[in-house]
């Protein structure tokens, strides 16, 4: 199969793939800030949670659920900033994604990447980047800076000149 990506276009392809999963991993786990409450350790992410308060009705008292899952509704997330993290550092996983599904792509498929391509790949990379805020935080952030730094500077150079043709 011929590639439409450079050598360094097939390490940017290789990088975007490892950034975006780390980042999509630290997304989806609810290990964004540790604490403890009620004397047992609790997590929470942007939209998962461990070990959560509960209040129970009929004995009148507040309960520590020991198992982690998602909030019941959109609206259940804590605040307004917390559920504009979940959608702005979703997105940010979405595009980092879509840029790295297409230059493993470019891996496999002639023609597929040219220089312009990479370079807008790059800026998509760079703004999906910039959408990540930060176990889960630091994997989420790491993804998003290498992303950003290192990936957005080899996609200028991941796509091979394209051949004229005289017609």
């Amino acid at each position: 199969m011929a590639s439409s990506l450079t050598c360094t276009g097939m390490i940017w392809a290789l990088l975007s793939f490892l950034c975006a999963a780390a980042s999509c991993i630290g997304f989806f786990m609810p290990y964004w800030l540790l604490g403890s409450q009620l004397e047992k350790s609790v997590s929470f992410g942007t939209f998962r949670r461990c070990s959560y308060p509960v209040r129970d009705e009929s004995r009148q008292t507040t309960v520590m659920v020991e198992q982690c899952g998602r909030y019941a509704s959109f609206q259940a997330i804590p605040s307004a900033e917390w559920r504009i993290c979940t959608v702005v550092t979703g997105l940010g996983c979405g595009l980092l994604l879509l840029v790295a599904l297409t230059a493993l792509m470019g891996c496999c498929v002639s023609e597929l990447i040219s220089r312009t391509v990479g370079r807008v790949a790059g800026g998509i990379q760079f703004l999906g980047g910039t959408c990540e805020i930060g176990w889960a935080y630091y994997c989420t952030g790491g993804g998003a800076a290498a992303a950003m730094l290192i990936c957005t500077w080899l996609a200028c150079f991941s796509g091979k000149k394209q051949k004229q043709y005289p017609y």
